[in-house]
């Protein structure tokens, strides 16, 4: 099964980049290239700022430094949650990664992971807020403002190194790899120098730094002493989502051996999460980031029983259920959920305030709503 195959080699890779072994020393001379693409890169839009496209509504990006599930759509989501409840109107903006196409799309209600991608597709659901795709952001940007005028805060989801899309405020997500050993890609998990040796206009203005267990020690992360660093640690909820609809307790489960599968960049913190609340696992499916339907379709073949998948999943994965169930399989998602301290939203607060946003008191039609 391909898709399996390229988790596999995937978490191998992962391993390798946490040390400067003999595997990450053989990468080593690509990513000095790399690295010279990627300063050649920000030094472009440095030098003429003119490239940046800046919106009428302030934004925000969040996005990582690392590659591979580092936190930032738990992130997006509880960033989502707390602008509104400051009474902001939030949107998003995303490329969309693994679509089948790269046009500008408004997700409808129900989106198609397939056309839209399944992290935005995810956005759009859990987090109840416009949301456009496409690999031109700031085109995207546009797009999201045309059709949905009361927008007056755009969320770019993963847009960190993308840099014509001008950005307000900029968030850079870690989680407990830190930078791993300190490469670049590919022979390290660096998408960018880090730390940066000086902050510009283009750098992160706050970092988060995720841990996967609550009572584990924050990562260690160099950074400049200017930049501030806020907490957070990911957590399973205490509900599973079936693809019927329904709702139950996940402690239900426990003392029952149920399946798990997990098509994100690190398959096994899924699974260890899922252990760690008791449940004895079965067969652990650990598929590619952002499998499709048919390796979805294809891990679960023949599987009997109960079959627990991440919300990532379980948005491509239930519509099929529903429209073709497998006979002796139920399917449930388990939502990860993310604990910030509330510091960090207090900084966003504050960091917009400073630049003069605030949100909109009256709607487009001219009525008082705030």
């Amino acid at each position: 099964m391909r898709s399996s195959t390229a988790a596999h080699w995937t978490s191998t890779w992962q391993k390798a980049t946490q040390t400067k072994g003999w595997q990450a020393r053989l990468l080593w001379p690509v990513s000095l290239v790399y690295q010279v693409l990627v300063r050649r890169h920000r030094q472009r839009y440095l030098a003429d700022p003119r490239q940046i496209e800046r919106m009428p509504v302030p934004v925000i990006v969040v996005g990582n430094v690392v590659v591979g599930g580092a936190g930032k759509t738990p992130t997006t989501l509880a960033l989502l949650r707390h602008l509104r409840s400051r009474g902001w109107r939030p949107g998003v903006v995303s490329r969309g990664y693994g679509r089948s196409a790269n046009d500008v799309l408004m997700l409808p209600d129900t989106p198609d992971p397939a056309l839209h991608g399944d992290e935005p597709s995810l956005l759009k659901q859990l987090g109840g807020v416009p949301v456009c795709v496409g690999a031109r952001r700031a085109e995207a940007g546009r797009q999201l403002l045309r059709e949905h005028p009361e927008v007056d805060v755009m969320v770019c989801d993963d847009g960190l190194q993308h840099f014509r899309l001008g950005r307000d405020l900029a968030i850079a997500v870690f989680d407990d790899r830190g930078v791993g050993n300190g490469w670049l890609l590919p022979a390290g998990l660096l998408r960018e120098p880090w730390p940066p040796t000086q902050l510009d206009a283009l750098s992160p203005h706050l970092v988060l730094r995720i841990r996967s267990d609550a009572s584990a020690l924050p990562p260690s992360l160099p950074a400049p002493r200017s930049l501030p660093q806020f907490e957070g640690a990911r957590r399973l909820a205490q509900q599973v989502r079936w693809s019927d609809g329904s709702v139950s307790d996940l402690s239900g489960l426990q003392g029952q051996r149920v399946h798990a599968l997990a098509g994100i960049a690190r398959p096994e913190g899924f699974f260890s999460m899922l252990q760690k609340q008791g449940l004895s696992l079965g067969q652990q499916l650990s598929l590619a980031d952002h499998a499709d339907i048919g390796a979805l379709r294809e891990g679960i073949n023949g599987l009997q029983g109960v079959l627990l998948c991440t919300e990532k999943d379980a948005v491509k994965l239930f519509p099929a259920c529903q429209a073709q169930p497998v006979p002796g399989l139920r399917v449930g998602s388990v939502r990860l959920e993310m604990d910030i301290e509330p510091d960090f939203f207090a900084a966003i607060d504050r960091l917009l305030l400073e630049q003069g946003h605030c949100p909109r008191l009256s709607s487009p039609d001219g009525q008082q709503t705030a």
